[in-house]
């Protein structure tokens, strides 16, 4: 218990007694009894009160603080109230011998008369009058803080840093093919979420009075098209697959992508909808896209792969590296030194040095209109202006001839030759073995564990070679399906140049003008048109 001080009155006079503290319990502070006495209006020698304070410590000391008779004090209490309002605190004085003691529920009372409505501790209180530790400041009433809310924001599931970072390599540079400016995204993939406002709630101090939280910042998802929002308005889902971009604000999503030129400034692209590049496409860069890819420019020994059509409006020169795969068709102002692959057709004013492959047609009847060197493929039918070269260079034309099936018997037969070479190998083991079991040797475990993987290998490589003869049948039986193909020039062929239809094919020993190359009963014929 804290030490305290009481008041003494008698006939004629007044005292203080000082009580020294119990246990741990704080020591009476001059402060303390200067504030009651003047409070009371007694009168004490400043001195005298200082050296009781000072030795009530060791045992109880009593000053006479008055020379006349008063009545009893009560118990009694000071406030003190924060400026804020938002507490009250109460230190208790106890009372004079013969005084009477509060109760909490004056307490309460005389806290309401004084205008504190709201907050008031009653345990607090109640555990005052339980244990009157006097001297001791005790938080009687606290208002309510208010809760304040939070901002809505938005979680952008996708990078809004425009600014371009190229890729580093393992040694320290700077890959400038790869500047990863693009944000793709996949159709119903989430772009973006709102994270919705969350309402603060209002305090209110002691006298009662609302204390209003700050305002939050609401916010709302703002996008234009190919994007849907969920019915609550708080989910943005990519309705197609593309790239996403934030601007101003908005979020974006386009299936197409346009760009000036590809090079040192945009990198590689590798995009899910289509590209249009108005420039040029600068060699050694790559432009892949899941949907078309249509170059205004030009293209240099750069590398297009397109899930869709490609066009290239002035034409490629690929250097001996450029390649153009497709899955639908290639459309191209001249293709000179390049590979292509269509799985459509191939349109072109010129072909020139390259290695051209087409599901479908391949068509170079422009006003140019000359395959000239390299080699051309089309699994339907060739047509061209001018075929071969008057120089000699080697030409070869293919019709009827699709690709792929063509690389799948290549396949095919390298992959019989190879398994063939094996049981050359196997076979001899085997047919020895066989003889010593029948002059009746025997042989070890182990032999014997090495002969039966043999002959499972054996086994499995003999019917190996038999499916890959099977289905080079079956292929070359749609090869030569292909009796509709054929070449038509529409202006000279040159000597030299090679043309095969399905699986025959015939060398031009003259030069000839408009005809047409048929297969006819298992020879490459010219014919009229």
């Amino acid at each position: 218990m804290n030490g305290y001080f009481r008041l003494v009155n008698r006939e004629g006079s007044s005292s203080l007694k000082l009580f020294p503290p119990t246990g741990e319990g704080k020591p009476v502070d001059v402060t303390d009894v200067l504030e009651y006495l003047t409070m009371k209006d007694y009168a004490c020698d400043l001195p005298t009160l200082k050296r009781a304070v000072e030795n009530v410590v060791k045992e109880e000391q009593e000053i006479r603080v008055g020379n006349e008779t008063r009545f009893p004090e009560r118990e009694c209490y000071k406030l003190r109230v924060g400026p804020d309002k938002m507490q009250a605190f109460a230190k208790f004085y106890a009372a004079s011998e013969g005084g009477e003691n509060m109760t909490a529920e004056e307490m309460i009372k005389d806290l309401q008369l004084r205008g504190i409505k709201c907050g008031i501790r009653t345990e607090a209180i109640a555990g005052f009058f339980a244990k009157r530790n006097y001297l001791e400041e005790i938080l009687v009433a606290e208002g309510r803080e208010p809760v304040q809310g939070k901002h809505a924001w938005i979680e952008y599931k996708f990078n809004t840093d425009k600014k371009a970072k190229p890729t580093l390599n393992e040694d320290g540079s700077v890959d400038f093919f790869h500047l990863n400016i693009l944000n793709h995204c996949n159709k119903g993939e989430v772009l973006a979420v709102l994270h919705p406002e969350v309402p603060g709630e209002p305090g209110e101090d002691l006298s009662g009075n609302r204390i209003l939280p700050a305002e939050v910042r609401k916010e709302t998802l703002k996008f234009g098209r190919n994007i849907d929002i969920s019915g609550d308005r708080t989910v943005l889902t990519a309705q197609v697959s593309g790239h996403v971009e934030l601007v101003e604000g908005s979020v974006f999503v386009s299936d197409e992508l346009m760009v000036e030129n590809v090079d040192n400034s945009t990198g590689n692209i590798d995009y899910e909808g289509n590209v249009q590049i108005n420039g040029n496409v600068a060699t050694n860069f790559q432009v892949k896209a899941k949907g078309d890819i249509m170059v205004k420019g030009v293209v240099e020994g750069a590398q297009l792969t397109a899930g869709g059509n490609i066009i290239i409006a002035r034409g490629m020169n690929g250097m001996g590296r450029g390649v153009l795969r497709a899955d639908g068709n290639i459309v191209a102002k001249f293709l000179e030194n390049v590979t292509a692959e269509a799985q459509g057709y191939v349109a072109s004013e010129s072909i020139l040095h390259s290695r051209v492959t087409a599901g479908g047609e391949v068509n170079v009847d422009g006003r140019r209109g000359f395959i000239t060197g390299g080699k051309v493929s089309a699994a339907g039918s060739i047509n061209v202006k001018t075929l071969g070269s008057e120089m000699g260079a080697d030409t070869i034309v293919e019709a009827g001839t699709d690709p792929k099936l063509k690389e799948r018997i290549n396949q095919l037969q390298k992959q019989i030759g190879e398994d063939t070479k094996l049981l050359q190998t196997v076979q001899p083991t085997l047919l020895s073995a066989k003889q010593k079991l029948a002059k009746g040797v025997k042989l070890s475990p182990e032999q014997i564990q090495q002969i039966q993987s043999m002959a499972a290998l054996n086994k499995q490589k003999t019917d190996a070679i038999a499916a890959a003869n099977n289905e080079i049948e079956e292929l070359q039986k749609h090869m030569t399906s292909a009796s509709e193909a054929m070449v038509r020039v529409k202006g000279e062929v040159y000597p030299g140049t090679r043309i095969c239809i399905g699986d025959v094919s015939m060398v031009v020993s003259k030069t000839t003008h408009y005809c047409r190359f048929i297969r006819e009963r298992g020879d490459v014929k010219m014919a009229p048109f």
